[in-house]
């Protein structure tokens, strides 16, 4: 079964933000920020009261920004994120009654795995792309590279612990299309309201070089 392809979306930036909104004022000024950085894609984490409202202001909003749904933990979130302008959903894992129903989505969707039998699994599905996550907790760059030789159709969004540090390693495996981070969008600077600050993170994050990126 072929499902919608997040590939075209990543391939926009190397870096999709991953952020968690406290209010929807501070969710379009962060959406804004980050457009501004060069950084259109953003996973708004469903982990707060407010994350739907905001994400509705950042579709209507910021035009240039593409918004989507992080944290979906349950088949009931699917619908609501698309009405409120999702225009892409992550989870961080995937049990089977919610796989099925992101397998019905009418969106791209990056269902979490973190293990090679999770991944075939999803594979199998139809998933192109998956989120990798926790991504150094479950073995980072070794894990990669390790799944690159049995799954070489398969392509990874890898999610959590992953910094400036670190994130030059993940971009250069030709198995992985982006990269999902916090690191360009502080909480400290969220909430003290430093767009600046998070327009530069945002700017020096699309820059970053990655492989060859295989459409």
């Amino acid at each position: 079964m072929s499902l919608p392809d997040p590939s075209f979306l990543l391939a926009r930036a190397p870096v999709v933000p991953v952020v968690t909104v406290p209010s929807v004022t501070a969710g379009v000024k962060l959406a804004q920020a980050l457009v501004e950085g060069g950084l259109p894609l953003i996973e708004v984490t469903l982990r707060t009261p407010v994350a739907l409202e905001a994400m509705a202001a950042i579709a209507a909003e910021v035009p240039d920004a593409i918004v989507g749904a992080g944290t979906v933990t349950r088949p009931e979130l699917i619908q609501k994120s698309i009405d409120a302008g999702a225009r892409f959903l992550v989870s961080p894992g995937c049990p089977p009654a919610l796989a099925e129903a992101l397998a019905e989505a009418p969106v791209p969707v990056m269902p979490g795995c973190a293990t090679a039998t999770e991944a075939m699994t999803l594979h199998a599905m139809g998933f192109p792309v998956l989120k990798l996550f926790p991504a150094e907790s479950a073995g980072g760059v070794a894990l990669i590279k390790s799944l690159a030789g049995p799954l070489p159709d398969l392509r990874f969004c890898p999610t959590g612990g992953i910094g400036p540090a670190n994130v030059g390693s993940y971009l250069a495996q030709p198995n992985i299309l982006a990269v999902g981070g916090s690191w360009v969008a502080p909480g400290e600077a969220v909430t003290m309201g430093d767009w600046e600050q998070i327009a530069a993170l945002a700017k020096a994050a699309s820059k970053l070089h990655r492989a060859a990126f295989p459409l």
